[in-house]
């Protein structure tokens, strides 16, 4: 999750939100740039390509880059609608990460995320020949944007997949000159994640261990159960962030209402905030229905996990 607020004095020109059907876009107006957080869902009746030419209607319309992408269908699609993906908008030239995800009314298509901005260079990261990331400076720090990233050796064991994946993140950053220390926030699609999410935690903490993550800015993250077409025991996304202004500071949020996930084995923060002269961004972590102790509650109650989980993350903001 990703909350962005505006100043008192000027929130009505920094961020703005608009909705028309299957389309949600929220705009922050930041420094030299214009960011967009885009969610599209199919019309009834759509297919992939018309959802494709509202997206680049959008951008085109806000003279916009894509910056990273998050697209949830059945796994099945994944093939002929990538390649489709890539000659409507002219190339891949940013990370996009296939997520299984149908349509719960039915459909093969749920939706996707994207974040774009405008008013930036937008130069791709490249990994072993593939485009995994993507990276800009909004005039404040550079901004490098990951996803998609995933073992090269498919057959491996999970745990071994998981460190290889993180290897892999770690080598996409220095690239272009960053590492770890540089990441604010982590997004973990895991395959099976009941099965194995105690060795994934375990892997993690002992990868921040060893590269001494844990002497700096631990980032926030998001653990997802999803599956993906090319069958990868984890996919990874990653934000990094490199000031080269004083006036930006990168700092941890505790939750008021839950204690540290390191508590119980989980190696990241509640949230992150990147605060700057112009407006604060706060990257609330993956957030459940757990209690201070550190427990799970409301366990067989969707609907008190719910609440309880918006408890927390109103708290996080009140906070």
């Amino acid at each position: 999750m990703n909350v962005a607020s505006a100043m008192p004095c000027s929130s009505d020109q920094l961020l703005t939100r608009e909705q028309r059907p299957g389309l949600w876009l929220t705009t922050l107006e930041r420094q030299r740039v214009r960011e967009l957080h885009l969610t599209l869902r199919p019309l009834p009746g759509e297919d992939f390509a018309g959802l494709l030419r509202r997206l680049d209607a959008v951008l085109r319309e806000q003279e916009a880059s894509i910056v990273r992408q998050e697209v949830f269908g059945a796994n099945s699609l994944a093939k002929d609608a990538l390649a489709l993906l890539s000659r409507q908008l002219g190339g891949l030239r940013w990370p996009v990460a296939w997520i299984e995800g149908a349509d719960c009314a039915g459909g093969r298509i749920a939706g996707m995320h994207v974040l774009a901005v405008s008013g930036a260079s937008v130069e791709s990261v490249r990994l072993a020949g593939g485009v995994v990331g993507t990276v800009f400076h909004d005039g404040l720090a550079r901004q490098c944007f990951l996803g998609g990233i995933h073992s090269p050796h498919l057959s491996a064991a999970k745990p071994a997949q998981a460190t290889q994946t993180f290897e892999r993140l770690q080598a996409a950053l220095a690239t272009v000159g960053m590492n770890l220390s540089h990441v604010v926030r982590t997004w973990f699609f895991l395959d099976d994640i009941l099965g194995w999410y105690d060795s994934f935690n375990g892997v993690r903490t002992a990868f921040f261990e060893a590269r001494g993550v844990f002497d700096g800015l631990v980032p926030a993250s998001t653990g997802i159960g999803a599956a993906n077409p090319i069958g990868a025991a984890v996919l990874a996304g990653a934000h990094a962030v490199q000031t080269t202004s004083s006036s930006v500071r990168v700092c941890e949020v505790e939750s008021p209402k839950q204690c540290s996930a390191r508590n119980y084995g989980s190696s990241f923060s509640r949230a992150v905030e990147i605060s700057t002269p112009g407006h604060r961004h706060l990257l609330v972590s993956g957030t459940a229905s757990i209690e201070p102790g550190g427990h799970s509650v409301c366990v067989g109650d969707a609907e008190g996990q719910i609440d309880l989980t918006m408890q927390v993350v109103r708290a996080i903001l009140v906070a």
